[in-house]
């Protein structure tokens, strides 16, 4: 029975039951049409969805938020502020987590936090509702890193990769090419120095934090070595490439390339030894490319795949952010409504227009309104295509801080590379039960 119809029949039974006055029957007609219509649709408020970002990156997410909710009368997307500190971040999503029915519906990851998170139980899966032709538009490597156990449960939004800087115009003063190997970089990093063209030779980050683990996974990639083997949990530290890598940085500092220092520097330090026009090359990921341009050494530098050995792979380690559904929301539907509009190309197109961030889309890096803005866009893909992922394994945390410690102690001379990988290797065996 339709609405009209109740109200009728509600009508005619009050006035032959009670024999009220037409007018009093109109009025009951018209509470009845208020009940059923008006009210209902004054009342009904759009579903809030939260998701919890650092500071810096949940300001830069205001005008997508601010869209997404003119266009969304039955969702209203909140963004909740939290610090810059990724590491604080992480602890608070877990804290919220593990304190039962987290407030947020929606989780922005670091890629590495994914194993720990769906291991825990807090992510929902998210395979089920996208085909592997629409997965197939983004970066594998940002697939994968999202990916625990053959599940999905992060989308891919923006990527980073670490890379290798150089200066074009002292390579070319000193009729030098840029480098492929480990050899390569150290012999033409003296050479540089060597005609006072440069005052240092090559930069990185050593400080003992998970930089350092990042930056170790493109070295180890690059010697043909592993850390953490996903499927079997074998652990390959020890391995002669894993202590080849060490000895290579180890090496950098020996040999006067890379200065003392290094051992404390983490990103932004190597960045500004690089802007100041002292330093041949730096590894550092791509945010460094836009703030370059703007300092004295604009138009004056390039980017490059990392270095490696003859024979083995070039690898740049994965980073990037993604959403992924809380398993304690109330509204995993219009979560993922959340997650669909962030995937469109026209979002995330302006969202990186504004940002100077990695697409992880790769259609995005030849988009020509975007390389029109960031001519290395091209560039970069070669380089984030050839990705080495961090163990994606549920203890990832305290297997980096193993890591961390040890390769401290090889680069501050306390332990040798041998001694400190072997260190390292039986504590992540330990670690991972084996």
């Amino acid at each position: 029975m339709s609405i009209s119809q109740q109200i009728g029949k509600l009508k005619k039974r009050v006035q032959k039951r009670l024999k009220l006055p037409r007018l009093f029957i109109l009025f009951l007609g018209a509470i009845a049409v208020l009940c059923f219509w008006v009210i209902p649709a004054f009342t009904q408020q759009p579903i809030p969805i939260k998701v919890f970002i650092q500071s810096l990156e949940g300001t830069q997410w205001e005008p997508i938020v601010r869209d997404f909710n003119q266009t969304h009368d039955n969702i209203r997307l909140e963004v909740i502020k939290g610090p810059n500190d990724t590491n604080l971040v992480e602890d608070l999503y877990t804290s919220a987590f593990l304190l039962g029915d987290s407030p947020y519906d929606l989780v922005y990851m670091d890629i590495v936090w994914v194993p720990k998170f769906a291991a825990a139980g807090w992510l929902m899966p998210l395979s089920d509702r996208i085909s592997e032709a629409e997965l197939s538009e983004y970066l594998q490597g940002d697939i994968e890193g999202g990916t625990y156990e053959d599940q999905l449960y992060r989308m891919p939004f923006r990527s980073d990769g670490g890379m290798l800087y150089y200066r074009t115009d002292m390579l070319e003063q000193a009729g030098l090419q840029p480098p492929k190997t480990f050899e390569e970089l150290i012999q033409t990093a003296k050479t540089v120095k060597e005609k006072n063209i440069a005052e240092i030779g090559y930069v990185w980050q050593g400080k003992q934090y998970e930089g350092l683990s990042a930056m170790f996974v493109e070295i180890l990639e690059g010697q043909g070595g592993y850390w953490v083997n996903p499927d079997t949990k074998e652990v390959g530290l020890d391995g002669k490439e894993a202590i080849q890598a060490l000895e290579f940085l180890r090496d950098t500092i020996k040999t006067g390339i890379s200065p003392e220092g290094v051992t404390t520097y983490a990103e932004e330090e190597t960045r500004l030894l690089f802007e100041s026009g002292k330093t041949l090359f730096l590894r550092n990921w791509p945010y460094v490319y836009p703030l370059a341009s703007k300092s004295e050494i604009a138009g004056k530098f390039a980017i490059k795949p990392m270095i490696h050995s003859p024979g083995e792979n070039s690898g740049a380690c994965l980073g990037g952010w993604g959403p992924g559904i809380s398993s304690s929301t109330k509204h995993p539907d219009e979560a993922w409504e959340v997650i669909e509009y962030l995937s469109q190309p026209d979002v995330q197109r302006k969202f990186f227009l504004e940002t100077g961030y990695v697409p992880a889309r790769k259609s995005l890096f030849t988009d020509p309104t975007l390389v029109a803005q960031y001519s290395y866009y091209p560039n970069l893909l070669d380089v984030v295509e050839n990705s080495a992922l961090r163990p994606p394994i549920a203890q990832y945390a305290q297997a980096s801080d193993i890591l961390q410690r040890y390769l401290s102690a090889a680069i501050t001379g306390s332990l040798s590379p041998q001694q400190a990988m072997q260190a390292a290797a039986r504590e992540t065996r330990n670690l991972l039960g084996r």
